[in-house]
């Protein structure tokens, strides 16, 4: 396991910070900088692995303070937002419905009901399932001889 400089560490920790997998990263390594490294290797510069426990302080810094940034700038993200993702399923499913593409709209309405969450459940039919679901305590069964029943008519 060759030594490495503090660029190549750097470049790891972030790449690790922002949710890359170790195989992930030792590819970047090896694409930037031309360096074979393992994936155990990789792992130990992630502490909130095993591997990383004995990870340096300065390196555990740089790690919290980069996986802070890159969540804090994924809230940034428009199709990371609830709101912008349903406005535009919204506008898709006005266009699919305007070219005729009914099944189209149907499946983009159903998408917008689960990013919104259980919202396409009819809940009254829940509640009324709910009442009628208590188990009979008794059974009546009649026997109906269809031939006299034929025969008097």
């Amino acid at each position: 396991m060759a030594a490495l400089k503090d660029e190549v560490k750097r470049f790891i920790v972030q790449a690790l910070a922002c949710f890359d997998t170790p195989t992930q990263v030792v590819q970047a390594v090896k694409e930037t900088y031309g360096l074979e490294i393992s994936r155990q290797q990789c792992e130990q510069y992630d502490p909130t692995k095993y591997a990383g426990r004995d990870l340096g302080v300065k390196w555990k810094a740089v790690f919290e303070d980069t996986r802070k940034r890159f969540r804090e700038e994924t809230a940034e993200i428009p199709i990371a937002n609830r709101a912008y993702r349903l406005r535009a399923l919204g506008r898709i499913a006005e266009r699919a419905e305007t070219m005729k593409n009914l099944p189209l709209a149907i499946q983009v309405l159903e998408q917008a009901a689960k990013e919104v969450g259980d919202i396409y459940v009819n809940r009254s039919a829940k509640v009324d399932d709910s009442l009628n679901s208590v188990p009979p305590t008794s059974v009546r069964v009649e026997v109906v001889d269809a031939r006299k029943r034929d025969a008097d008519a």
